[in-house]
């Protein structure tokens, strides 16, 4: 066993202190929402900020990260299946769930979850720390995300349409104007922009969450305003626990036996079932702030956080757990 493996296992079993910033969001909306003359200033600021975290994310983009791995196409398949399909259909079967297990308020949040791209940090990471197939791994991830700034909100549209959601034509022109324009001239300019993008990492990162902290404050606030915590209880919030704990562990079988099926080797195996099984926060946010306005966004975020920090502690886990394989030159089933 590798003796720093349990310490980062512990280590990610602890709440993410990005999740608790956000956390802390949510309770200052609650105490101090957002009103009267601060509220045009504040929504200036939140579209600024989404568009900066989208051309940031453009910015960061590699197409050698994009080439890499690419020719693994059933892999790639497998992933995106997971994320844009298995994952969408469980979320819907999960909406149309009875109020006394899922409070119906909750229900667009959580089928907007199964829209969203798979992670890309927090599956390299774990890929890197359970020993699978990084390149893979940072392909199918950015291909994810890229598709998703598309998918997203077209999927989203026609399943929250069915359901009598409220994701409307503009909302997704607005996702062109408001986060694709911003990726793509951020991808464009990194020829020119990437060293400065590496050389100030740490602090481009803080304006990018930083950025996503003030979307949930301008959501929270508009959300209590609107009578979010006469509507949503601390019942509620145990049972959307219950309810993501469960489309989570489905999702993971179901991913596991995908690559058992189609014989992936062992490091492949990793990659699909942690980019398979996972939800962008960073996108979910920004993404949900352009589609839903007003007090719904609220009640939208709070799956989409649920669902990050329970995805986080548990994938630790079997990260660890792939890390205490034996080590095998070439880990292969039948060919992966």
């Amino acid at each position: 066993m590798n003796p720093g493996g349990g310490a980062r296992w512990l280590a990610q079993l602890r709440p993410d202190v990005y999740i608790l910033m956000i956390l802390g969001m949510v309770v200052l909306a609650t105490l101090l929402p957002a009103r009267g003359e601060v509220r045009p200033v504040l929504d200036v600021a939140v579209s600024v900020g989404i568009g900066l975290v989208f051309f940031l994310h453009g910015a960061r983009l590699s197409r050698e990260a994009v080439i890499a791995g690419a020719t693994q196409w059933r892999l790639h398949a497998l992933v995106l299946a997971s994320t844009f399909v298995l994952f969408p259909i469980l979320t819907l079967g999960a909406a149309a769930l009875p109020p006394w297990l899922l409070p119906a308020s909750l229900a667009p949040g959580l089928i907007f979850l199964g829209c969203l791209p798979s992670t890309i940090q927090s599956s390299i990471g774990f890929t890197a720390i359970a020993r699978g197939n990084v390149a893979a791994t940072v392909a199918a991830a950015t291909a994810s995300n890229l598709i998703g700034i598309v998918l997203t909100p077209v999927l989203a549209g026609l399943l929250l349409h069915r359901t009598g959601g409220g994701v409307s034509l503009e909302g997704v022109q607005a996702i062109v104007l408001q986060l694709l324009a911003p990726f793509l001239a951020g991808h464009l300019l990194r020829p020119w922009i990437a060293g400065f993008v590496a050389g100030q990492a740490k602090a481009l990162s803080r304006l990018d969450r930083g950025s996503i902290l003030l979307v949930v404050y301008a959501a929270f606030s508009d959300a209590v305003t609107g009578g979010l915590w006469s509507r949503v209880g601390a019942l509620d919030l145990v049972k959307l626990t219950l309810v993501c704990s469960v489309l989570l562990a489905l999702v993971l079988g179901l991913t596991l036996a995908a690559a058992r099926a189609a014989r992936l080797s062992t490091p492949d195996e990793i990659t699909l079932v942690f980019c398979g099984s996972k939800k962008s926060l960073a996108s979910g946010v920004p993404m949900a702030g352009v589609l839903f306005p007003g007090d719904a966004l609220g009640l939208v975020l709070l799956p989409i956080m649920v669902f990050h920090q329970i995805q986080l502690m548990v994938v630790a886990v079997i990260a660890q757990r792939y890390s205490e394989r034996p080590e095998i030159p070439a880990e292969t089933r039948a060919g992966g």
